[in-house]
């Protein structure tokens, strides 16, 4: 059984950093492209980024580009998401994703992920 789980939220100030880990469990994850996501209070959940398998090529939503940096340990079976320069509007549940098939492409889209963690709540106070 495939299990995602994230840590390192927290309540931080604007311009602060935090690093959030999600560890993956019942599979090998290097094969992977691998997803970030956050979903704010009544909004949909939106894409933050992606990690390809292949040369651990990374993609950001531009609200994001310049600020938060993903990177993999495939020996640890892990992904992170290294967020620098918080702002209010990055306050949201995050979660990290895993497709259900292996290599391809890595998508933006929640729908094309399979697997998804718990979550972890990151609040940013002005």
């Amino acid at each position: 059984q495939v299990q995602l789980v994230e840590s390192g939220g927290g309540l931080v100030q604007t311009g602060d950093s935090l690093r959030l880990s999600c560890v993956a469990s019942g599979r090998t994850i290097k094969n992977y492209n691998m997803g970030w996501f956050r979903q704010a209070p009544g909004k949909e959940r939106e894409f933050v980024g992606t990690i390809s398998w292949y040369e651990m090529r990374t993609s950001y939503a531009d609200s994001v580009k310049g600020r938060f940096a993903i990177s993999r340990d495939n020996a640890k079976n892990t992904v992170l998401l290294q967020m620098n320069s918080l702002k209010p509007e990055d306050t949201a549940v995050y979660f990290c994703a895993l497709p259900i098939s292996t290599f391809g492409t890595p998508s933006p889209d929640p729908n094309d992920y399979h697997y998804w963690g718990q979550g972890t709540q990151v609040t940013v106070s002005s």
